[in-house]
């Protein structure tokens, strides 16, 4: 690390430790309730998106597992939070907020509210505004990229075959769609095709097709992340699109293979619920074929 940037570094982390002790969060508890910050943030996160997952909570929030395992236990046994199994995925388990979950929120809400105009009451209007636009800086300098996911149609042509074809690259794919398959596959009603898009910029895609060997069955194909952007999730965005608009079309279950040396693509189709089961297809370069059922 070069002796600027170390200094840079320095100036950050003199300002965390300045607005940790303004904000009043080493105390262990937040806003004098019995909760901690991260236990707070959880349950304001359930207020704004019942039904996640705690997978997807704690993705969000950037936590380790473990750790959240033990906050969402907690929290259940003081009686805030609940848990459904999904309907989707019978392995997940979609959480929401109790009616005393939801009248805790609505308290450290309104602490928190009356704290923070604490705060600007001792500020002039115009060092206020200074505050709130240098806070807006600071938010959109240190915010994730913009991320959509799209299915694509015949305008997408361009973006699916640049990821299609670093895909086979990557992969060492040796049975490769060419423009005119790519195109066909998709105006093909009965097949369908995401991409993920980072700012713009065409990062991530994943394709499904009509199974026709096993009845009401689907397959999964060509998930890929450009290497730029991974562990943003947008593989495991990409499944949940595939697998919701399966349902929505009638199937009852995804299939895929991989090879055994992709280990990040099996340990998410693993996270995911996709369990191994029996060679499906021909596919000489297929080592490991899975299958999820889906409601």
């Amino acid at each position: 690390m070069d002796q600027k940037l170390r200094q840079q570094a320095d100036i950050v982390r003199q300002f965390n430790r300045f607005y940790t002790v303004h904000l009043g969060l080493l105390g262990g508890r937040y806003l004098d309730t019995d909760f901690s910050l991260s236990e707070g943030r959880i349950l304001y996160e359930l207020s704004q998106n019942p039904g996640c997952t705690a997978n997807q909570l704690r993705t969000k929030l950037d936590l380790d597992a473990g750790y959240m395992s033990r906050m969402l236990r907690s929290l259940t046994e003081r009686g805030l939070i609940q848990g459904v199994r999904s309907v989707q995925d019978k392995r997940a388990t979609l959480l929401s907020l109790t009616t005393a979950g939801q009248a805790t929120v609505a308290d450290i809400n309104q602490r928190a509210s009356a704290e923070t105009m604490r705060m600007l009451d001792q500020l002039g209007e115009t060092e206020r505004t200074q505050l709130l636009e240098a806070l807006s800086t600071v938010q959109a300098l240190l915010s994730p990229p913009a991320t959509q996911v799209v299915r694509a149609t015949a305008a997408h042509l361009q973006d699916a075959r640049h990821l299609l074809y670093e895909y086979f690259d990557v992969i060492g794919v040796v049975l490769r769609d060419d423009d005119a398959a790519i195109c066909a596959f998709l105006n093909d009603a009965s097949s369908a095709m995401w991409i993920a898009y980072v700012n713009g910029v065409p990062a991530a895609c994943v394709a499904m097709r009509p199974l026709l060997e096993i009845a009401n069955a689907t397959e999964c194909k060509r998930l890929y992340v450009a290497d730029t952007y991974r562990r943003r999730g947008l593989a495991e965005a990409l499944m949940q699109a595939l697998e919701a608009h399966a349902v929505q079309a009638g199937y009852n279950a995804v299939y895929l293979d991989t090879k055994d040396d992709l280990h990040a693509a099996i340990k998410l189709y693993d996270r995911l619920g996709y369990d191994r089961c029996e060679r499906y297809n021909d596919n000489p370069q297929a080592t490991i074929f899975m299958c999820k059922r889906l409601a």
